[in-house]
């Protein structure tokens, strides 16, 4: 059966470190189990989930993730991941539902001072091929730009096919700012600014769910649990994009 719609969610999970200043990965699952699983999402993004100095590690335990919100693990393959003590790449990991087929896996290595890089995964869901692109941008808008011409280079490239963009995109202004102009990544991405950082009184809509023409994202809203209000200092970002 094809699916119409996917209920996206991303979290930038601060590496653990909560409002309180104290870091508690226990806290996270915790709040994944509570306050995201029961969500039901169709993908879901964590960014800030590895240590942010090398051999940036791992923080969270996998197995229990994906036992908590029912979701596959992108990152089975160690390609996929920046060393073997991590999960993801450079902090943003994916996870997908267990029923949609993997076509294609791959990761972009992004420019900038601080290392940065883009998860993609072609997805066929009910005969519907679908990409996935999980990513943290830069904090600098000329970086952004670099990073999202990167992107675009790739998008040239690849299948023609309805694209979703998800993560924390940095970006606080509600048109996206330059870094998202179709002349220079190639493709309009769209979607909602919902406010998400900082959590206790979310100012700026800095964590995105965005997609191209061939796809509508709509009812986007920030997470608002007492569960991720304290674990993170971003709130948890939900939209819903239909085809």
């Amino acid at each position: 059966m094809v699916k119409d719609e996917l209920n996206c969610i991303t979290w930038n999970i601060h590496r653990a470190k909560g409002t309180d200043g104290r870091t508690d990965p226990a806290r996270v699952m915790a709040a994944l189990r509570t306050a995201i699983a029961p969500h039901g999402p169709d993908i879901l993004t964590l960014t800030e989930a590895d240590s942010d100095c090398p051999p940036h590690a791992g923080i969270l335990n996998m197995e229990d993730v994906c036992a908590e919100t029912g979701l596959r693990y992108v990152h089975d393959h160690s390609g996929l991941r920046w060393g073997s003590q991590s999960h993801g790449f450079l902090g943003t990991i994916l996870f997908v539902r267990p029923g949609f087929e993997i076509t294609q896996a791959d990761v972009i290595d992004l420019p900038g001072h601080c290392h940065r890089g883009a998860i993609v995964a072609e997805l066929c869901i009910g005969g519907r091929d679908i990409r996935i692109m999980s990513t943290h941008l830069s904090l600098t808008q000329v970086l952004r730009m670099a990073q999202m011409r990167v992107v675009g280079q790739y998008l040239r490239r690849a299948t023609p096919m309805p694209t979703i963009l998800l993560g924390d995109l940095n970006e606080w202004r509600p048109w996206r700012g330059l870094a998202f102009s179709r002349h220079l990544v190639g493709q309009h991405f769209k979607g909602p600014a919902v406010r998400t950082f900082p959590t206790r009184k979310p100012l700026l809509p800095l964590d995105g769910v965005l997609s191209t023409e061939a796809a509508t994202v709509t009812h986007a809203r920030a997470i608002n649990a007492a569960e991720t209000n304290r674990a993170s200092d971003h709130r948890p970002l939900m939209a819903r994009v239909v085809f």
